[in-house]
């Protein structure tokens, strides 16, 4: 018996010490990972550790801006509140979606679709009124939030709309200028390092702060008074003749600024979703609308005649009242017939038709095509804005007769708006054609970039030919049709057109040879005449008028008269 009890004893001593054993065994493996991973390999976890409270990000600098030549702004960066939901956070969601769609006049459904999702971020609505930022905060919705960002505005509204264009949702420019100069607008991109602090917090720095910049900002040839001026024209134009639509143009002749560019209809860049129905509403007209010019296209007819030598201006023709080419007859304005020895200054003066088909007959077909390419008509301005385009002119350039002379009094031959204005850029600026632009400066944190004048030929017409023509268009408003673009004391050079309009043109759909009854009438002229400070161009669609003589030409002399006063321009008598 007493050897059994020594046998257990000696059984629990060994099981004893074998768990002693095991026990500091653990606790030696237990130090030593402990030396290994505090002392030999402390900077490695220390780092990782570390960095699993460190994130990083991109951030992009503030868009540029764009401001009217005399520092008026057109493009903005505003500091506005939107206002997100977390979802998970939010008990009483129907309850909550139907107080967020009275607030933020948003559809009840549509809320209540973003509160049932499963996640913590859902934007509701961006560029809040005052109103509703403070309908939300004295509402004090569970999981509803207001944070501030940076948003594109556009502090003028509907003014000068079709020239700047709008930032789209994805924060790329579209239309306009905004597209135009997306590239030199958009800010630097750069990287910025966030750290989680003790309590949560959270705690930023540049690691590239050099990289992260503004955007340039845009300084315009465009002066706001002379564009506030031209689109309030265009505005009384719509309430007094009904137009549909209207251009105005007004450049410098010698350097190819443009001072004024204004449309109508107009939109809101602010609210340019609204206007998802009618994307024509975003183009240009002045660079993205074709048009048949009528008679302000006679100067360019005359200006080969007078240029080569084949006519002066005291040349006469025998005006035979209709000029048929082939099947087709050519008559003047309500089939007038002007008696007697007519002179070519009297052609532009009376505008007549048949003696711009005789002008073109004496140059030839070849020399007058010839001289249409040298206007221009045939290729883009260059104009420094978005999706310019121009007419193929298929018609003249396959040489029908017909085709020749309907092009000599403007039909049948189409262009731009500021296709015309460079056209005759080269008569008010003695035969010197110049590209227009828009962007006067360029304005970056270290630098600042200026456009330079570019003049696109130095011989278009002979300083002689444009002096002769310049003295013909004088004697347009002092003698002719041109009468009601007089200024007092001032010698105004000018000519009128009243264009039909193609059915091919006409948007309702209608596709058929011939002209409609629709009009375009135009005036474009020039002042001082002998001394050209400015050109301007005004283009009418289908006012409730007869001719341009009684809508496009009042609207020339008040802006002509605005500007000349604006400008303190000496008279020249």
């Amino acid at each position: 018996m007493e050897q059994i009890i020594n046998n257990i004893k000696a059984i629990f001593r060994s099981r004893h010490n074998l768990v002693l054993f095991l026990i500091v065994l653990i606790g030696m493996v237990i130090v030593g990972r402990l030396f290994f991973l505090q002392i030999i390999r402390h900077d490695y976890y220390g780092a990782l550790a570390h960095g699993q409270q460190k994130f990083f990000i991109e951030v992009k600098g503030d868009r540029g801006e764009i401001f009217f030549k005399n520092g008026e702004a057109l493009a903005i960066n505003v500091k506005k509140k939107y206002v997100y939901i977390s979802p998970r956070k939010i008990d009483k969601k129907v309850e909550t979606a139907e107080a967020l769609s009275q607030i933020l006049d948003l559809d009840k459904e549509y809320l209540l679709e973003k509160t049932e999702k499963d996640n913590l971020f859902e934007r509701l609505k961006s560029k809040l009124t005052e109103q509703e930022i403070d309908s939300l905060e004295k509402a004090d919705l569970a999981g509803v939030y207001l944070e501030e960002e940076v948003c594109r505005d556009y502090p003028q509204k509907f003014f000068a709309s079709q020239l700047v264009g709008f930032l789209g949702g994805n924060n790329i420019g579209q239309y306009g200028l905004e597209e135009q100069w997306n590239d030199v607008l958009s800010g630097k991109q750069g990287v910025m390092e966030g750290e989680k602090g003790p309590q949560g917090s959270l705690f930023f720095s540049f690691l590239e702060k050099n990289k992260i910049k503004k955007g340039a900002d845009i300084i315009l040839t465009i002066d706001y008074d002379v564009q506030y001026f031209a689109e309030k024209l265009l505005k009384e134009a719509s309430d007094n003749l009904d137009i549909q639509g209207g251009t105005i143009i007004v450049a410098n002749p010698h350097s190819g600024r443009i001072l004024a560019l204004a449309n109508f209809p107009n939109f809101d860049p602010n609210e340019y979703s609204k206007e998802s129905n009618n994307f024509r509403i975003f183009l240009n007209g002045a660079t993205q609308e074709v048009f048949e010019p009528g008679s302000v296209f006679k100067p360019i007819t005359m200006a080969p005649a007078l240029n080569e030598g084949k006519l002066t201006p005291q040349s006469t023709f025998i005006d035979p009242g209709v000029v048929n080419i082939g099947r087709w007859p050519i008559y003047n304005y309500e089939q007038r017939i002007y008696p007697g020895d007519i002179t070519m200054t009297e052609v532009l003066e009376k505008s007549i038709n048949t003696g711009a088909v005789f002008v073109e007959s004496q140059v030839g077909h070849n020399i007058f095509l010839d001289y249409i390419k040298r206007f221009g008509i045939f290729e883009k301005t260059g104009i420094d804005l978005p999706g310019e385009i121009i007419s193929s002119n298929g018609e003249i350039r396959k040489g029908y007769e017909i085709s020749f002379a309907t092009a000599s009094f403007g039909q049948g031959i189409a262009m731009t708006p500021i296709q015309l204005i460079r056209a005759f850029s080269a008569i008010a600026n003695g035969g010197k054609m110049v590209k227009p632009f828009v962007v006067d400066k360029i304005i970056q944190q270290d630098k600042i970039i200026e456009t330079q004048p570019e003049t696109i030929s130095e011989n278009v017409i002979s300083s002689k030919t444009a002096s002769q023509l310049t003295a013909m268009l004088v004697s347009v408003v002092e003698n002719g049709f041109g009468k009601k673009a007089k200024v007092p004391g001032y010698l105004v050079a000018g000519k009128t057109g009243t264009a039909q309009v193609a059915w091919s043109a006409i948007e309702s759909g209608i596709v058929k040879a011939g002209y409609s009854e629709e009009t375009i009438q135009s005036f474009i002229g020039f002042a001082p005449a002998f001394n050209s400070q400015f050109l301007i161009l005004v283009k009418l669609s289908n006012p409730k008028t007869k001719t341009a003589e009684y809508s496009a030409m009042p609207i020339f002399q008040k802006l002509a008269e605005y500007i000349l006063g604006r400008y303190h321009i000496q008279p020249d008598y």
